[in-house]
């Protein structure tokens, strides 16, 4: 363990010394859309935070823009400050960014910046950043989540199949490109995963209310769907509300995976719009933002699941008191472990942070990130 060592008010005893940032955008390996969007690439946005001669990490999945800020604007405000200070740099840069609007590309930057400033302190500490942040489960239960709407049969079939004969109990898939061939796919998806394992979808905000009622009914009760993620679009509030109180019984309605600020999942919470909150770190301002929803959460008497980039959640999730699960996401966990040494892999459905790293436990194979650097 690296000594700290005394200061007195206004010293540092290890002071960030420089921002690194960097970006990458790799392909798809195959065609993939959902119910309102389709893509062929992913970018990441990385963040090394270097102190007392430690270097930590931490990412975004967005628009190269993002790198832009982060270095014209967000490494002034953290160069220099305090490593073991991370909330007060995170308020700095929340402040710095008022007049760029808070949502998107800005909350983005400060979530990049935010988890290397948490990766960076652990590792001074030589501490794994769940033991930092406070642990209260050993693991993080995934759920396996893809089954685009451009796969086939085959494809869908093979990558949820897959997931559920890994021993991962809930899978996820797309809906919403083509409403009346959803019940097919579903059954697709259904047949391949076999009775016992929990099936999921997601509408990415594709349907009217009354199409995601019917539906709703159709996949409740002949595919024992339990999980109906945006139905309608997460800025519907009173849609949601009426999707909550006459889905099915036994089925969930989550959202939350496009709040960028604490009064977005405030006011989601408030029009007792989900059953299920969602929140991604990578886009609510970091760790530190996504904690705070944690707590927001917990005040309500529900539950967190964590929207994608599982790499960057899985210590937080473990220190939730009120947490359910993470999206074990296709694109990213592909991504995350062509990127870093210590990418976990789920076993028996769960993602266990590695104890013996200090940190997040991510070291970024350059060499092989490289070839997709922007």
């Amino acid at each position: 363990m690296m000594a700290m060592g005394h200061t007195r008010f206004g010293e540092t005893a290890a002071a960030i010394k420089k921002l690194v940032v960097s970006a990458y955008t790799v392909p798809t390996d195959a065609p993939e859309a959902d119910g309102t969007y389709r893509w062929d690439k992913t970018t990441m946005v990385l963040v090394e935070a270097e102190a007392g001669g430690a270097r930590g990490l931490g990412y975004t999945y967005a628009d190269v823009a993002t790198a832009q800020l982060i270095k014209e604007m967000l490494s002034a405000i953290v160069v220099g400050r305090d490593a073991m200070n991370v909330p007060g740099a995170w308020l700095e840069m929340v402040k710095a960014i008022r007049n760029l609007g808070r949502p998107g590309i800005a909350s983005m930057a400060i979530a990049a910046v935010d988890a290397a400033l948490w990766d960076v302190k652990a590792r001074l500490l030589d501490l794994p950043l769940v033991t930092l942040l406070g642990a209260v489960r050993d693991g993080a239960p995934v759920y396996g989540s893809g089954g685009f709407t451009t796969y086939s049969r085959e494809q869908l079939q093979q990558q949820l199949g897959g997931w559920a004969a890994d021993g991962i109990p809930r899978v996820k898939m797309k809906i919403g490109t083509h409403p009346d061939a959803d019940p097919q796919r579903v059954a697709w998806a259904r047949e391949a995963i076999g009775p016992d394992t929990e099936l999921f979808v997601d509408a990415n905000g594709a349907y009217s209310c009354k199409e995601a009622l019917a539906l709703a009914d159709i996949f409740a009760a002949e595919y024992g769907v339990t999980w109906f993620e945006e139905p309608l679009s997460s800025d519907d509030l009173a849609g949601l509300h009426m999707m909550r109180d006459h889905a099915p019984a036994g089925m969930d309605i989550a959202a939350g995976e496009y709040g960028y600020d604490l009064w977005y999942f405030r006011h989601m919470l408030e029009a007792e719009a989900v059953d299920v909150l969602q929140a991604d770190a990578t886009r609510c301002a970091g760790i530190t933002g996504f904690m705070r929803v944690g707590t927001l959460v917990e005040a309500r008497s529900m539950e967190l699941s964590a929207h994608c980039g599982p790499s960057i959640h899985v210590h937080p999730c473990c220190a939730l008191n009120s947490f359910r699960h993470l999206e074990y996401f296709h694109d990213h966990a592909r991504i995350e472990h062509m990127f870093f040494d210590g990418a976990l892999t789920p076993r028996n459905g769960v993602l266990y942070p590695d104890l013996s790293r200090p940190g997040m436990g991510l070291e970024l194979k350059r060499a092989d990130a490289a070839r997709y650097a922007v």
